[in-house]
Order: structure tokens, then C-alpha cells, then sequence
């Protein structure tokens, strides 16, 4: 089963290889979300759908920060 994350990266990089990276970002989004509403508890679900709800303007502002601290 730990190999199917594995397998969806492989899939996913071969197949958005054409896609503009905020393209790919949204489709990461819409898994990560599908994958929250699979969480049970209703607390632990919420925090998953928010981290998947980040624009795609705040998560490269958010790289773009962690790139300069380094």
C-alpha cells in the first residue's frame, strides 16, 4: 500500500510533464482533498482540507520563503 503515493508520483510526473505547474498544483489540491474526505475524524479532516484549500499564489510565496531561509 506504501507504494501507491509512489506510483501516483511517477503517473503524475510523466503526465503533467505538459502542464503549467499551477495546472499541476490544482490537480495535486483536488487529490489531497478527495484523500481528507476519506479521514474519519472530523477534526483531523478539517485540518486536512485546509492545508488542501492553500491557493496556489500563497503556497509559492510560502516556497519562495522557505527557499530564502535556507
Amino acid at each position: 500500500m506504501r507504494k501507491l503515493p509512489l506510483l501516483f508520483a511517477l503517473i503524475a510526473t510523466s503526465f503533467f510533464a505538459g502542464c503549467s505547474s499551477q495546472q499541476a498544483y490544482g490537480v495535486g489540491q483536488t487529490w489531497q482533498r478527495n484523500e481528507c474526505y476519506k479521514i474519519n475524524d472530523a477534526q483531523e479532516r478539517s485540518r486536512c482540507m485546509s492545508s488542501a484549500s492553500t491557493s496556489y499564489e500563497d503556497y509559492k510565496r510560502q516556497s519562495e520563503a522557505a527557499k530564502g531561509s535556507k
